[in-house]
């Protein structure tokens, strides 16, 4: 099924023939755009809607990740999506914390698999560009009738190590709860009983899958941010949680004080967004893990579900 009506699709390479394929590719289902530029490819989303980015990521004049960071600020409503054949760490970050992208796709790309990511963008976004102009956290959290969630707002740790826990206490204000979960057994008794508005994990775990978990968590509870904390620098495992997860954030151990406090500040703003917006929660659906997760799927929806009839019955 194509967009109707015609959404804008841009696609970024600084190699011609890739911009070639790719227009051959997908003319006629959209309006399709192509530079070579990074620089005009940030001019092209200001002066004009286009609904879709595509970029690659290693380019001479503006990396990938630096060219949807900027259309990101310029256009907020552009779905963006990062193409690349080089999977380094520092890249994929990048995408994640800056750039904040719906997809990260690996060349070289599978035809059916691109268009198919580039269609779901595309009518995500033409649902958002038909909306009035969203209104900014800041104006959100100015309106009487939609509080700031700080007050309210329950934050899970997931991590064996306390001090993570100790630490999210130290830097948030009193008046959010900040619960800590050691495995996924304890945090799923927490999810079940509690509204949380976002996960902070570490990957890292002795006996618990916790990527598999906050995939399947974010399919359940698409409302759910998550914040990754973790010494673990391994790039397929982070590609799949951006593309089948959905993490807001990736922070690096040691962990900075400073970067974790806006993280955490960020998080809580776009919450707000997503619960004045809810429209805006089709920007976090995933794609279905490429992974075997049947029976972790199983066991810990059945254990939700059965927490959550527990909560019902007490109440």
């Amino acid at each position: 099924m194509s967009a109707n009506p015609l959404a804008t699709v841009l696609f970024v390479d600084d190699e011609e023939r890739i911009l070639r394929s790719l227009k051959m590719l997908f003319r006629g289902r959209y309006n399709v755009l192509t530079t070579s530029s990074g620089s005009e490819a940030v001019a092209i989303a200001k002066r004009q809607p286009v609904h879709v980015i595509v970029s690659d990521q290693r380019m001479p004049e503006m990396l990938g990740v630096e060219v949807l960071r900027h259309v990101r600020e310029a256009s907020p409503q552009t779905m963006r999506l990062l193409l690349t054949g080089y999977s380094d760490l520092q890249a994929i970050v990048a995408s994640v914390n800056e750039g904040e992208i719906f997809r990260f796709i690996e060349k070289p790309w599978d035809p059916g698999y691109l268009h198919d990511v580039v269609e779901q963008a595309a009518q995500i976004a033409l649902q958002e560009f038909a909306l009035p102009q969203l209104p900014s956290p800041a104006v959100i959290a100015s309106s009487a009738v939609q509080p700031l969630p700080h007050a309210g707002a329950k934050l899970l740790v997931l991590d064996e190590d306390p001090a993570t826990w100790r630490l999210v206490r130290e830097l948030v204000p009193e008046t959010l709860e900040v619960l800590h979960a050691g495995n996924v057994e304890q945090a799923l008794q927490i999810l079940g009983e509690h509204e949380i508005t976002l996960v902070i994990a570490e990957l890292r775990h002795q006996k618990d899958d916790i990527p598999g978990t906050l995939k399947i968590l974010k399919s359940f509870n698409p409302h759910v941010l998550t914040i990754v904390v973790t010494q673990l620098r391994d790039s397929r495992s982070l590609i799949e949680l951006i593309n089948q997860g959905q993490i807001y954030r990736f922070l690096p151990k040691p962990i900075s004080r400073e970067l974790l406090r806006r993280s955490i500040a960020a998080a809580l703003e776009h919450y707000l967004q997503l619960r004045s917006t809810p429209i805006l929660l089709k920007r976090h659906v995933v794609e279905a893990s490429k992974t075997d997760t049947g029976s972790l799927s199983s066991r810990l929806l059945d254990y939700w579900r059965r927490v959550r009839d527990n909560a019902r019955t007490r109440a």
